[in-house]
């Protein structure tokens, strides 16, 4: 009897385990009652594989951060078969500004070649206190926000901005880390606000932050892991009292939590699943947290004693200062290289005074970095290229190079000087009596000799009594001028015959304007604008589909693209490239965590897919 009673209850919960639903589900949840200055979350919830996440409008309400995605996977077990599920959330932390009730539309995404359609939200802003939302008011992913067995706190999570000095002198660096302390599980991070740094010059000291610097430390008698999540050198550009305003970001943490207990008269089934290994579950908690606030006293650099060269130095360096030769000939090139290395502002110094002889024309300086930043901070070297040219014979010098600093151990001004060199000039096959300007100069400056020929080099001559007017070079001339006037006349109607069919210039440029396109996203990229660089990498594309097939904005979609395309004989591999281009596109700038590796893909998929599309056009 009890052998039947073990099949019975193990074969409801096979039953039970596999009458899981199986149809997919995108929906959309957040609170139906906020109160003006709330913030609460709007989540979209799907329980399957998806791609090409696209975000509705969102108006009347102001976007704190978001779309923050999150995965979630299941594996089940049925009569030797295994079933894995996977879901993903798409969360928004959302800010009511105005009192009314608002509809939120629906979002959409693709999943198994269908595309689902959320549902639409109404939430009511009210001016008062928003009553607590219930059990039922929140749908989907909103109810795992809530972990039901223990709260996430201050205590469990938080983060810390650790100056390494408090009072540093103007231009003196210092490094800001900015650690991460935590006694739960991170499932994953993602800085929403970085920090406001007016009044300092900021350099990133973490490349990689897929390899952060972890480890553990004791607070309180609590053990934390850290993991320094962001670290920066900064260097104040004025005195005074100097803020470093908090950052901001949002965690989501793994927190235990009970299931409760069901209670059945059957010892045998209340034995079971009354069972330690089944009485606890982790759930994925979002957080937002914020580090503490910095502030730097900056000590201002002593006026006393100060050199007439310093140019702002602060730190520990060293000069180094050379000439590729010192012997050559009239108009020959000649090279100084000077060199700043060392710790310390090393960018932000300018370049030296140099004082060259009258006789030689001097360019401007190519600056050439070879500066690193690593945990330790900001070091390297500065170099600066003189190009040099002798214009007159004879012995000449180049005086002793200075160079002033700040220097930090001594708390003092230091004077670095580099050796003079000694240059002979010979004379040279050219004419070195000209009179010389260059490029960087305003005036013009006579060297050398005060004796200047009027002309030099061979003389041309030709025969006298010979005239222009009336020779067979005259007449051609007098042909060649209306025969050429008129073929302009005849181009210039037939471009103007094209620029007046809109369609057909709209094709013809279609290809230029998204290559316009993708190389300002380049530069967007190199510059750190993502939300820039993702709306060129958008504009490029669609826009090439609206001009190339004359097809207005508002009624492109991933179909009327696909049609176009079809329409134009482009082979269906192409085809689906492209629409590839345009779903990977969309997903990627709505992606969260690190996006470098999307962009680089992303950009050069959209050059190829434009490229191949021109050639399978012509």
């Amino acid at each position: 009897m009890k052998i039947r009673k073990i099949i019975v209850m193990l074969g409801l919960l096979l039953t039970y385990m596999a009458t899981f639903g199986q149809n997919i589900e995108f929906t959309a949840s957040a609170r139906d009652v906020v109160s003006v200055g709330d913030q609460f979350r709007l989540i979209f919830s799907i329980n399957g594989d998806a791609s090409g996440f696209r975000a509705p409008a969102i108006k009347n309400f102001n976007i704190l951060s978001g779309p923050q995605q999150s995965q979630s996977s299941s594996m089940q077990i049925f009569n030797g078969q295994v079933t894995k599920s996977v879901s993903f959330t798409f969360t928004y932390i959302l800010e009511a500004t105005t009192e009314g009730t608002f509809t939120i539309p629906p979002a959409s995404i693709n999943s198994d070649g269908k595309v689902y359609q959320s549902n639409p939200l109404s939430i009511k802003v009210v001016k008062g206190s928003a009553p607590a939302p219930q059990q039922g008011n929140q749908q989907g992913g909103d109810k795992s926000q809530t972990p039901q067995g223990g709260e996430l706190t201050t205590k469990d999570i938080f983060v810390r901005a650790i100056p390494s000095k408090t009072n540093p002198y103007q231009g003196e660096q210092i490094i800001v880390t900015y650690k991460l302390y935590t006694r739960v599980p991170v499932a994953e991070y993602s800085i929403t606000r970085t920090p406001s740094t007016a009044g300092f010059w900021l350099q990133d000291l973490i490349k990689d932050s897929k390899k952060l610097n972890q480890y553990r430390e004791n607070i309180g008698g609590q053990e934390y892991v850290v993991a320094e999540i962001k670290k920066d050198a900064m260097f104040a550009q004025k005195s005074g009292m100097l803020t470093i305003e908090p950052l901001e970001l949002d965690v989501l943490a793994q927190i235990q939590r009970k299931i409760a207990r069901r209670n059945f008269n059957d010892p045998f089934f209340d034995s079971f699943f009354n069972d330690s290994f089944l009485g606890s579950t982790y759930q994925n908690v979002k957080k937002t947290i914020r580090s503490n606030e910095v502030k730097i006293s900056v000590k201002p650099l002593p006026s006393q004693s100060r050199p007439g060269d310093f140019t702002g130095g602060v730190g520990e360096f060293n000069v180094n200062a050379s000439i590729d030769r010192d012997q050559l000939k009239t108009n020959e090139a000649l090279t100084l290289k000077f060199s700043i290395s060392g710790k310390g502002n090393i960018k932000l110094v300018e370049k030296p005074i140099v004082v060259f002889p009258s006789d030689f024309e001097v360019y401007d300086p190519r600056t050439t970095d070879n500066i690193s930043a690593s945990g330790n901070g900001v070091t390297g070297s500065r170099s600066y290229e003189y190009l040099m040219i002798p214009r007159n014979p004879g012995k000449f010098k180049i005086k002793p190079i200075s160079f002033s600093y700040f220097d930090l151990s001594s708390q003092a001004y230091k004077t670095i000087t580099t050796e003079g060199f000694d240059i002979t000039v010979e004379k040279g096959d050219g004419n070195s009596g000209d009179i010389v300007t260059s490029t960087n100069r305003e005036d013009f400056k006579v060297i050398g000799s005060d004796i200047r020929f009027i002309k030099t080099g061979q003389i041309e001559v030709s025969p006298l009594n010979q005239y222009f007017f009336g020779n067979l070079t005259f007449i051609l001339w007098l042909i060649a001028v209306p025969l050429l006037f008129a073929i302009f006349v005849i181009v210039w109607r037939k471009e103007l015959s094209k620029r007046a069919n809109v369609a057909f210039m709209k094709n013809k440029k279609a290809t230029g304007i998204a290559r316009k396109r993708l190389k300002l996203a380049e530069r967007f990229h190199k510059q750190g604008n993502h939300e820039s660089f993702w709306a060129e990498i958008s504009n490029a594309l669609w826009g090439y589909m609206s001009d190339k097939f004359n097809i207005p904005r508002a009624a492109l979609s991933m179909e009327s693209a696909h049609d176009a395309l079809k329409a134009k004989g482009v082979k269906e591999e192409l085809i689906a490239r492209f629409i590839d281009v345009l779903n990977n596109c969309e997903f990627a700038r709505f992606a969260p965590g690190n996006k470098e590796q999307a962009m680089d893909q992303v950009y050069r998929q959209a050059i190829e897919v434009i490229t191949l599309t021109e050639e399978e056009l012509k």
